[in-house]
């Protein structure tokens, strides 16, 4: 089935990543990475933002707080009441080309985040998780690290490198997060895969960067089941939310480019319910 992505407001952003609900709050929040801004919606529809100076690819909430982990271009920071600290300082970890991109909690709290590389240089970043705060690689030599997820018997990781063009699946110990058994569930086809989520299905919902749209995969096959067209060009990720986790809200870049929504956040329903996020422990 194709379904159609909704406006969900105006307000355009650069580059829109990482949309995350809060079922407790009511609460969405997501970055705009280029203008290194984290932004929050209340239940009210109230917007507000946090910058931090830099880059930030992803806003992962943290459990028993309202807070979050910020990855950005330097290091992860803990963002609470209006303030951000650093954390886990990442420059002797990163080459002066290589930020934060997208990252999430594992079920068991752990954070994992992944690194982006600029255009013209090789394949040397890495997925890392975080483990008694020392970063441990999951898998070496990313492109631009992506959408994550995990199965509801978290026994199967999701992952997508952009640049690789694919999806990936991995078997997952979920005592040690440990992921062996690579295998390609899916490649990318007019477009490059960008952010995902999973549903309450175990189904999994990718944006397209460049092509205009989300898909319904399976995630057991990878079998392409359901479209959703996004009326922008680059598609970068989504989450699932409401009161019913019905909603597909939906991030798109505006960077560069001149489309009417480009830059936008969409929704969408699309009969099926996703799943909280899970939380970091620190």
């Amino acid at each position: 089935m194709i379904y159609k992505a909704e406006l969900f407001g105006n307000e355009k952003y650069g580059l829109g990543e990482g949309p995350c609900y809060d079922p407790g709050s009511g609460r969405l929040s997501w970055v705009d990475i280029t203008a290194g801004k984290m932004w929050q919606m209340n239940a009210s529809g109230e917007r507000t933002s946090f910058d931090l100076g830099q880059q930030i690819g992803a806003a992962v909430p943290v459990k028993d707080s309202d807070g979050f982990v910020l990855c950005a271009t330097d290091g992860l920071y803990l963002y609470e009441s209006g303030k951000a600290e650093l954390v886990l300082n990442l420059k002797g970890l990163f080459k002066p080309y290589l930020r934060c991109n997208d990252a999430k909690a594992d079920p068991a709290g752990r954070l994992w985040f992944g690194s982006s590389v600029s255009d013209d240089h090789p394949a040397e970043g890495n997925l890392y998780m975080l483990e008694k705060g020392r970063p441990v690689i999951r898998q070496a030599d990313t492109k631009i690290s992506n959408g994550l997820a995990w199965s509801s018997n978290r026994k199967t990781f999701f992952f997508s490198d952009s640049l690789k063009y694919a999806v990936f699946a991995y078997d997952h110990d979920p005592e040690t997060g440990e992921i062996s058994g690579c295998r390609e569930l899916f490649g990318a086809e007019n477009g490059v895969t960008d952010g995902l989520c999973i549903d309450s299905e175990d189904d999994l919902w990718v944006a397209y960067w460049g092509g205009r749209r989300v898909e319904h995969r399976s995630g057991r096959t990878g079998e392409l089941l359901d479209v959703i067209d996004v009326p922008a060009e680059h598609v970068t990720s989504c989450c699932f939310g409401g009161e019913d986790l019905g909603t597909l809200f939906i991030t798109t870049s505006g960077d560069g480019l001149s489309g009417e929504f480009d830059g936008c956040l969409f929704t969408c329903r699309p009969g099926v319910k996703g799943v909280g996020p899970d939380r970091v422990i620190l």
